[in-house]
């Protein structure tokens, strides 16, 4: 951390109460109150979520972290002294129903906050409705490199790295074992969806240009359910590492049909899916070795993971997964700059509370974030590997809760 940040974040600290001192001046006249609601009425926060559909799985954990972030801040007093509600639309994971959900937030029911959705086929066209609003647009799950590729000057993305680099530990790791231990060749398989094509292909090109060779390179749509096909075009390279580009029942269904044709790659690694808390059921239990980035791991001990992780479990009876955390840390990223700046409504404070982020890094469940021009943080994610019945960090080493295990055993 540079010196300029360093102080930056030790200024928003501990200058939260003179900034909310100005509030008046900054954010509405004497005796305006009415423009950015009462002082007693709640903070209204719109979002439209993929509830049911394509993406309808991880959809609903990120309704669930959003409802968690939601409960422990209006526990904790709310926001500036209000409370916050959420009003949550089911986009059915459709671009064009995403359009008309944030639209309908933003300009009929004049929500005064919003958060993205998932998927990078939704963040994109939901934060161009945002940004000709100008509303800040902070969202859990647009990971994508084109997400940041589109000139949004109100996009923030509320996890540590973005889809291309989120295998880079992983292949660092191969590239750098002795030739003759690592993976020779690789297979492939993607669903045609920005985000799950980013994670595959990050991992791929860097492998392909350390020297490991692509031989099954396979694109199914997004509701594919039969992989028979593309299973078969696996099996029969018999390549040493598969890839898949995957969200949750894809992932399953694929993994499923290499089982029957007993397929047994010495690598596995498959985006997203493995930290699903159905996962293991899914699969029949074979999950040894499966490989999966995450930016977020519930043992943490950043301070404020360990109240989220205690109180979702109260809540859900199980941990939060990534999708959970990501959904949490989009509040939290929006609640520092509201709390820093000092309001929350449309208007003026929106492009307050963008500024404040440009500037600033946030502590969060997943560590701390900070993002460039375009909104892409500037972190990393860690590799998570099934082991014993577990998914746990292998890597990087300085932060590794178990060895990487490599050949991964038979499923």
């Amino acid at each position: 951390m540079t010196a300029p940040r360093h102080g930056r974040r030790i200024a928003a600290a501990i200058g939260t109460l003179s900034i909310a001192a100005l509030t008046v001046s900054a954010c509405s006249a004497p005796g305006d109150e009415a423009e950015g609601g009462g002082s007693d009425d709640p903070i209204v926060i719109g979002i439209s979520l993929p509830l049911t559909g394509d993406f309808s799985e991880p959809g609903k954990g990120v309704e669930r972290g959003y409802e968690a972030w939601r409960d422990i801040v209006n526990e904790n007093g709310g926001l500036l002294g209000r409370q916050v509600e959420l009003k949550i639309l089911d986009d059915q994971s459709n671009a064009d129903r995403v359009v008309s959900d944030y639209e309908s937030l933003i300009a009929q029911d004049g929500v005064d906050l919003v958060f993205g959705p998932f998927s990078t086929r939704l963040v994109v066209p939901s934060a161009r409705v945002a940004q000709e609003y100008g509303m800040l647009f902070v969202e859990p799950a647009g990971a994508a490199e084109e997400v940041f590729e589109q000139g949004f000057d109100n996009l923030f993305y509320a996890a540590p790295a973005i889809a291309n680099d989120h295998y880079n530990n992983l292949a660092d790791y191969l590239l750098a074992l002795p030739e003759e231990e690592r993976p020779e060749t690789v297979a492939v398989a993607a669903m045609d969806d920005p985000f799950a094509q980013g994670t595959a292909y990050g991992l791929r090109d860097k492998l392909e240009e350390g020297g490991v060779e692509v031989v099954v390179n396979e694109v199914y749509p997004p509701n594919t359910t039969d992989f028979s096909t593309i299973a078969a075009k696996i099996a029969q390279s018999d390549a040493d590492m598969v890839i898949g580009g995957t969200q949750y029942q894809d992932a399953v269904n694929l993994i499923i049909a290499l089982q029957q044709l007993n397929y047994q790659p010495e690598l596995a690694a498959f985006s997203t899916a493995p930290t699903n808390p159905e996962f293991a059921a899914a699969i029949g239990g074979a999950t040894e070795g499966i490989l999966a980035p995450t930016g977020y791991s519930p043992k943490s001990q950043f301070p404020s993971n360990i109240e989220f992780v205690e109180k979702y479990t109260e809540m859900h009876g199980n941990p939060p997964s990534e999708d959970e955390a990501n959904a949490y840390t989009t509040g939290q990223v929006v609640a520092a700059a509201v709390e820093a700046v000092g309001c929350a409504e449309q208007g003026e404070c929106q492009q307050e509370l963008i500024d404040w982020l440009r500037e600033n890094e946030v502590d969060t469940v997943v560590g701390p974030l900070s993002w460039d021009e375009t909104g892409k943080p500037t972190g990393a994610h860690l590799i998570q590997q099934w082991i014993d019945g577990e998914i746990l960090i292998v890597l990087p080493d300085d932060v590794k809760e178990a060895d990487f295990l490599f050949p991964k055993p038979t499923w």
